[in-house]
């Protein structure tokens, strides 16, 4: 078996938890829960809008210290705290896949997020 590496930097948000954000097994990357934090100050912000945009902020840093790019995602599950606000996650998805004929396979779930949080991204990618 391949050795298991934490994926870590200062801009990525680590968890109160016992577990990394994610980690590369082999040619393989897996997250845990992706949340909204703001990558620089890994504070919180109350807005919506901000924590999506953080967090894909987040899932484009996991990538790069992997070794990667967002274009080795094969999955990305988006968990919502309410579901109407996957008008928030559109843009954001669609800048990061652009191409409508390479995109990975995406569920969204309602979810109920702990504290403060809207959203929490998580994703499995082949490098």
């Amino acid at each position: 078996m391949a050795k298991r590496e934490n994926i870590s930097g200062p801009d990525i948000p680590e968890h109160g938890q016992p577990f990394p954000t994610a980690v590369r097994v082999g040619n393989m990357v897996f997250s845990s829960a992706v949340p909204g934090n703001d990558p620089e100050t890994h504070e919180l912000p109350e807005d919506v809008e901000a924590q999506v945009a953080n967090a894909f902020k987040t899932v484009r840093a996991i990538m790069e210290r992997a070794g990667g790019s967002v274009n080795d995602i094969g999955k990305m599950t988006v968990f919502l705290r309410d579901r109407d606000n996957r008008k928030f996650v559109n843009p954001h998805w669609l800048e990061m896949f652009p191409d409508e004929n390479s995109r990975p396979v995406r569920h969204t779930v309602p979810a109920d997020l702990p504290g403060g949080y809207h959203i929490q991204l998580e994703f499995m990618a082949v490098i």
